[in-house]
């Protein structure tokens, strides 16, 4: 299982200037290369190197393997503009966006990340420093810090590529680990159902209900401002707006990481399995006011499945994709499924049976007999490759 771990650097005022001046030389060439493919039509590595190797060692005095992954970067983007084209992402073919999205070479931001090899960079773990090429030659002894349990994790583990990135003026290192799975429970004794909602992020058929009122008055409080900022149109607006949005996302993160690691310790000591929906073309299905269209879409649901997913690769607890329909008006007792079965958003109850529960609670419930349906005919979930962890 593949997990990504970052750490940040601490370089010098000398160091740091050359860090910058290596990303924006290797991006501005990727950025030739994906002109130099828009052009040629070469979108393959192999293929597009014959055109543009030569003159990236000379122009912009990249070392040889720098050079190779400028040019696959430039590669992978056309790979990934190519399958959200197909996805639907950049909308229907012949639309305005989807035009301009498709109708010009990719470019890479002047601080976009740069992948580094291990001929490019060299980890000395007691030290906690890198020894990192750059443009200005071999920077040595770069110190980098991280959580204690992280750095372990990247001692043990470490495999692969790291890529060099820039936020907000300060360096990272983000590195690939190859983490061995826990032994998957074969007999689960049941399954733990989670409902995603818009007034509960997660409610589990425990009963037990994550990140109500308060975490949803905090997320309308930065909807107003980020609206209020987006209005004025000023640049301290637009500068002031990416930092909150920043903040938003890392706070939305943490709520899902402290959420999944409840969720997944539950499941692990009871014993038992995991069943999630489905989420795959929620904004195409949901048929919500536009304040609840906001809400739903305004949450990371996806990053919260995979969080959940990773931790329950490590832990061994299995992880079942339940189709979510009609989750929310059938009976978890009788199964009748009725719209009238909800006569409230919270309130749960049967027309035919009587009973009477909160509706995420319900749903969660039906999720979880779901689960067990799917886990006895042998459709288990494969986790995401890639996942961050720092």
């Amino acid at each position: 299982m593949k997990l990504v771990v970052r750490v940040k650097l601490l370089p010098t005022l000398v160091q740091a200037a050359a860090l910058e001046a290596t990303l924006h030389a290797c991006n501005q060439a990727a950025t030739w290369a994906a002109g130099v493919a828009f052009e040629e039509n070469a979108r393959r590595p192999l293929e597009l190197r014959k055109h543009t190797y030569a003159e990236i060692r000379v122009r912009w005095q990249l070392g040889a393997q720098a050079a190779q992954h400028a040019i696959k970067k430039s590669c992978d983007a056309y790979t990934t503009l190519k399958a959200n084209l197909r996805n639907g992402r950049y909308g229907r073919p012949g639309s305005r966006r989807h035009t301009r999205a498709s109708g010009k070479p990719v470019v890479f931001r002047p601080e976009a990340a740069q992948p580094y090899d291990d001929r490019m960079l060299s980890w000395q773990h007691e030290q906690q420093t890198v020894s990192i090429w750059s443009t200005a030659g071999r920077l040595k002894s770069v110190a980098f810090t991280g959580q204690a349990e992280q750095l372990e994790v990247l001692a043990a583990h470490r495999k692969g590529e790291s890529d060099l990135v820039c936020q907000g003026g300060k360096w990272f290192l983000i590195a690939t680990c190859e983490i061995p799975e826990g032994v998957l429970n074969t007999q689960p004794v049941g399954f733990l159902g989670v409902d995603l909602g818009i007034v509960n992020i997660a409610v589990t058929s425990d009963g037990e209900r994550h990140c109500g009122r308060r975490v949803n008055r905090k997320r309308e409080q930065d909807r107003k401002l980020r609206s209020k900022l987006q209005k004025k149109q000023t640049k301290s607006a637009k500068r002031r707006a990416k930092k909150h949005a920043g903040k938003e996302a890392r706070r939305a993160k943490d709520i899902n990481h402290k959420i999944s690691k409840r969720i997944v310790a539950e499941a692990e000591r009871t014993g038992r399995g995991i069943a999630l929906e489905t989420l795959t073309g929620i904004r195409e299905r949901a048929r919500l006011r536009k304040p609840q269209r906001t809400t739903l879409h305004s949450w990371p649901f996806a990053q919260l499945g995979s969080f959940i997913v990773y931790k329950a690769k490590r832990a061994g607890v299995p992880v079942v994709y339940v189709d979510p329909a009609y989750t929310s008006q059938e009976c978890s007792k009788c199964h009748h499924t009725e719209r009238g079965n909800r006569p409230a958003q919270a309130v749960f109850s049967c027309r035919v049976c009587g009973f009477v529960e909160h509706a995420d609670c319900n749903a969660s419930h039906n999720i979880a007999h779901r689960g067990w349906y799917v886990w006895v005919c042998g459709a288990q979930s494969t986790a995401p490759e890639l996942t961050l962890i720092a």
